[in-house]
């Protein structure tokens, strides 16, 4: 081979070499952009929370800033610390993992880590990120880390029917709580957000469509009687003629009546019978 072809052979070995460094290089640092998240483990065996330390070792982006071996030193921990994620296992003395969601006020995402698979579906209705069984694979665990950095899904009508006797854990405000759908007065269109107002004292923003209630409240209850407002049939107190073949609905509860539009007339009359 001649000096050139040599010359070129060289550079050509330069570049690869290069390249691969500039391939590690992307590779880390797409690891290293990687957000940040703060976790609390919740579970009364301290060997379970030691195998699951020793897991989330290998996750960089996770840092685990307390643990807690009950609901009570939870909610202390949850307040002190702020974490973005809680480990929380659900059959423990006393109170449940279950029992403590009610008792916080935070926006963390709650990762459900349990022997018992019985638990998966209430899991998912209470809005966990996910749901990990013991002993803990550390494939699935890998991908459940990863989610925490993936954007929300979009919005789908395809969610599960809700019954009128079900539960939701809902980020209302600035804190997650637990919404009876039972306990749902009306709720209305807040641009992004609904507004939701109930028989128990709650009442506040969260980030759910009207398509999305509209599609998943049980309409034996439940009834859209304008664009911007749905309501509980069970908190009809009356209706009154008003004018242009409109009406107002009166709610038991609620001093202020809501006008139902023309083209919702029709089908609040055939819901009431």
């Amino acid at each position: 081979m001649c000096a050139a072809g040599w010359r070129m052979l060289s550079l050509a070995n330069i570049g690869l070499k290069f390249l691969k460094r500039m391939e590690g290089f992307i590779f880390n640092w797409k690891f290293i952009m990687k957000k940040k998240f703060t976790a609390l483990i919740v579970d009364d065996e301290r060997l379970s929370r030691k195998d699951l330390v020793s897991l989330l070792s290998d996750f960089p982006n996770i840092k685990i800033v307390g643990e807690a071996d009950d609901v009570s030193t939870a909610v202390k921990a949850v307040e002190q610390l702020n974490p973005d994620v809680i480990f929380l296992d659900i059959q423990m003395p006393g109170e449940s993992g279950f029992d403590l969601l009610p008792k916080i006020k935070t926006s963390a995402k709650v990762i459900f880590v349990t022997a018992f698979d019985e638990f998966a579906i209430r899991a998912f209705e209470v809005n966990a990120l996910d749901y990990l069984l013991k002993p803990i694979n550390p494939e699935r665990l890998a991908q459940t880390v990863n989610r925490l950095n993936q954007p929300e899904e979009p919005e789908s009508i395809e969610f599960r029917q809700l019954n009128y006797d079900d539960r939701l854990f809902l980020l209302i405000d600035d804190g997650m709580k637990f919404l009876k759908i039972k306990s749902i007065i009306y709720i209305q269109s807040a641009g992004d957000y609904t507004e939701i107002f109930t028989s128990d004292g709650i009442s506040g923003l969260t980030l759910k469509s009207m398509k999305e209630w509209d599609n998943r409240l049980p309409n034996q209850f439940f009834c859209r009687i304008h664009r911007s407002t749905i309501i509980n049939l069970e908190y009809v107190d009356r209706l009154e003629e008003w004018f242009n073949y409109s009406y107002k609905v009166f709610l038991k509860g609620i001093k202020k009546p809501f006008v139902i539009s023309r083209r919702y007339v029709a089908k609040l009359k055939r819901t009431l019978g």
